[in-house]
């Protein structure tokens, strides 16, 4: 019998702490770093329809959150946000620095992190096992992002809040169903084929 089979803990709290564990700090700093940079690539996936470009940024941060767990999550969304604003080519479209805080798109950027811990915390409560609370889990993330754009792109442009809403929400909704639809369909997919793995290890 070989001695080298590997386990999975699928009492874990999240698809990838099942698959990993036990995840040490080292682990836990590669991961953050690992995913850093899967949002930095998505980020680079831009439509300009006007200042606010339509990115898959937040399909990556959303399935961050949800692979990771609320804490691993969100640090590795503020890793994400440190190394574009240190220069870095990361934003959207290859843009980078803080400048981009204060534009159209900061209240977007700054919301990244609490909606990875927000998603977080329902996949590590078993919401990452169902397709419809994974997508229901990331629906209450995505608001978090849209909120926190709208606002302020309200306080930047003093436009009214119909209106900016029209400008910083709207056109982007039916995209981010979409988005939501794909990112929520890998979790219990990826229960289900560790779990199939774990039962052949017999």
């Amino acid at each position: 019998m070989s001695t080298d089979v590997r386990t999975y803990d699928l009492r874990a709290d999240t698809l990838i702490g099942a698959a990993l564990a036990p995840i040490d700090s080292t682990r836990s700093i590669g991961l953050v770093i690992v995913f850093s940079l899967f949002i930095a690539a998505a980020a680079q996936f831009a439509i300009h329809i006007g200042p606010i470009p339509i990115t898959g940024q937040t399909f990556a941060v959303l399935l961050t959150g949800a692979l990771l767990g609320s804490r691993l999550g969100a640090a590795a969304v503020i890793a994400y946000l440190i190394e574009g604003a240190i220069g870095l080519p990361f934003f959207a479209g290859g843009a980078a620095g803080l400048v981009r805080f204060f534009g159209p798109t900061g209240g977007y950027l700054v919301a990244f992190p609490a909606a990875a811990f927000v998603t977080g915390a329902f996949a590590e409560h078993g919401w990452d096992r169902n397709y419809l609370q994974a997508a229901a889990a990331m629906a209450i993330g995505s608001a978090l992002i849209f909120l926190g754009g709208w606002a302020w792109f309200m306080v930047l442009t003093q436009t009214a809040p119909v209106a900016a809403f029209k400008i910083a929400v709207l056109p982007y909704l039916a995209g981010d169903v979409i988005k939501i639809a794909l990112a929520a369909a890998v979790l219990p997919t990826g229960w289900a084929l560790l779990k199939r793995k774990a039962s052949g290890q017999g």
